[in-house]
């Protein structure tokens, strides 16, 4: 299927974005016109290609869905990009999720401050992005008019969260009850994370507090600071 061809203005812009996977999905059909599940199986080792494609839609910019012959004669998906005119006008390297509205952000922010779900830092509005607590895969469409269906990540939480998700025995298990209990979907509530009988401690230092963390660094080194503030606390609760 032929790819129609982009204005100069759409390229620049598609060669604006650096997050990694929706790049790497970008640069190869720029570079042969198309993409495949198996290009991004067997090329590129992502054994979830429809997250790939996702992240590519997500930033505003439209791909077309056909079926080609893989090397061993099987029919899989294959993408290339949509109309110039379905492009959106914000593909930036920071725009995120731009098929979660505006609305809904807005709506998260009024609710809990501009700040990480995760890490719990306040940070700058456009930074954040909306994800959907119980992954798309997992749960599919949710509510956009109920809040509690979404979080606010930074870029960093994000990428983590994406990780642990296709990483997690429930990626293939699809168990939308397991993720109600886990860390990356309720961090606020939560008996497990990812499946692990585990639980979180988000410790930022900020301003003075730096001095604070230098030293601790320097007296114990960065491999044994976790398990000094572990030791720490035990003596505290003793």
């Amino acid at each position: 299927m032929k790819q129609k061809k982009l204005p100069q203005s759409i390229i620049n812009k598609l060669n604006s974005v650096t997050a990694k996977r929706p790049k790497t999905v970008i640069q190869h059909i720029l570079k042969y016109g198309y993409i495949t599940t198996e290009d991004l199986e067997k090329t590129y080792g992502y054994n979830h290609p429809p997250r790939a494609i996702r992240d590519v839609r997500e930033l505003g910019i439209p791909l077309v869905k056909y079926s080609v012959k893989s090397s061993d004669g099987k029919s899989i998906a294959a993408y290339h990009f949509g109309d110039p005119k379905d492009f959106v006008d914000n593909i930036t390297k920071t725009s995120g999720r731009t098929v979660l509205s505006k609305a809904l952000k807005k709506a998260l922010i009024e609710k809990y401050g501009p700040k990480c779900f995760i890490y719990l830092q306040p940070m700058e509005e456009r930074l954040l992005q909306v994800d959907h607590r119980i992954p798309f895969e997992i749960g599919g469409d949710q509510d956009t008019h109920d809040v509690d269906c979404f979080m606010l990540l930074s870029p960093s939480a994000n990428r983590a969260k994406s990780w642990t998700c296709e990483h997690c025995p429930n990626w293939t298990e699809k168990d939308s009850s397991f993720c109600v209990g886990c860390f990356w979907a309720y961090p606020e509530d939560y008996t497990h994370v990812a499946g692990k009988p585990e639980r979180h401690i988000i410790i930022t230092f900020t301003g003075n507090e730096i001095d604070d963390y230098n030293q601790l660094i320097s007296l114990v080194g960065k491999e044994n600071a976790e398990q000094t503030i572990k030791d720490l606390i035990k003596k505290h609760l003793i």
